[in-house]
């Protein structure tokens, strides 16, 4: 009976956390198109900050907790997930182009940050509060490069056809109550996924990498899926690829700053995964400047591999 009841309070935390980054992301969104906000720059900022904010509220929450384990196994597989199997649905779905800029930085970017996390943690298997400025710092200087490419993208920006107007009232409920719901759903869903770690006797990075990572990349899957369909191309791998460095840069950074977060040793084969899927991204799409339906059939039997592996 137990086992059911945390079951279902982990099923209404990760319905909390889609639907409030589902309405964060709709008020953001909004907000940012109505003050002309390229659309590339809303997928990496804004649209990846709302999904990542599940992440955010669940690893903070495991963190204060006592639970870190779950922070960086949430991270991790979150980032695995992101790649191999969000966007290798998304793309298996309707095969998306890929922005020069994409290629060139963020995708390298992605895969230097997360070769950083995992150094980090080898070296004293403790993401400590220094770390966190370091990646606190590394977040600032990402955030000036967007700035940057808003600058140079101005004008570019398309406008949502078909799209009702919206109050700006209604945008700032949406930003809040979203908010709301986010940090709500993660202490639910922290709390529940715990306990069932316990009555089942799993690690609770076993936890985090799975039941966790997906519960909290719902809304990326939800999002990226949905923008491959409506044809907007640069949401859907923009929001997995600015997802990612905010996992990493503002998640772990900010949860190690509360806290001294642990880096497991068997963490190490989760990080080295994590890398190879971004290079894996970046090799598919290098050329082509396109991830067509084969690249993301590769990327889903990648994930499939990495899931076996996962329950041995």
């Amino acid at each position: 009976m137990e086992v059911v009841i945390q079951l279902v309070l982990l099923a209404a935390g990760f319905v909390l956390l889609v639907k409030g980054a589902d309405w964060f992301v709709e008020g953001a969104g909004r907000l940012a198109e109505k003050f002309g906000i390229p659309q590339l720059v809303i997928g990496l900022t804004i649209v990846a900050m709302g999904t990542s904010l599940p992440e955010a509220a669940v690893s903070v929450s495991a963190a204060l907790k006592g639970s870190a384990e779950i922070t960086i196994g949430n991270i991790v597989g979150s980032n695995i997930l992101n790649v191999l199997l969000i966007l290798g649905v998304t793309s298996v779905i309707m095969p998306i182009a890929v922005q020069k800029s994409t290629v060139r930085y963020e995708i390298p970017f992605v895969i230097a940050i997360s070769a950083l996390l995992m150094g980090i943690g080898i070296t004293d298997q403790v993401v400590g509060r220094a770390d966190g400025v370091i990646l606190w710092g590394l977040m600032i200087c990402y955030l000036l490069y967007l700035l940057h490419m808003t600058k140079n993208e101005a004008g570019m920006h398309e406008e949502e056809e078909d799209q009702k107007e919206m109050p700006v009232w209604k945008m700032l409920f949406f930003i809040l109550a979203g908010g709301v719901m986010i940090v709500v759903g993660s202490d639910v869903a922290v709390d529940a996924a715990t306990e069932l770690a316990r009555i089942f006797g799993m690690s609770e990075r076993l936890i985090g990498l799975t039941i966790v990572a997906f519960g909290t990349s719902l809304p990326e899957l939800v999002t990226s899926a949905t923008a491959a369909v409506k044809g907007k191309a640069d949401i859907a791998v923009g929001n997995i690829v600015g997802s990612n460095i905010f996992n990493i840069l503002f998640v772990v950074g900010t949860s190690a700053l509360i806290t001294p977060v642990v880096y497991n040793a068997d963490f190490m084969t989760d990080s080295i995964v994590c890398i190879a899927s971004a290079v894996l991204l970046w090799v598919l799409v290098f050329k082509k400047h396109r991830l067509g339906r084969a690249g993301g059939a590769c990327m889903l039997v990648g994930y499939a591999a990495y899931f076996l592996y996962l329950l041995e």
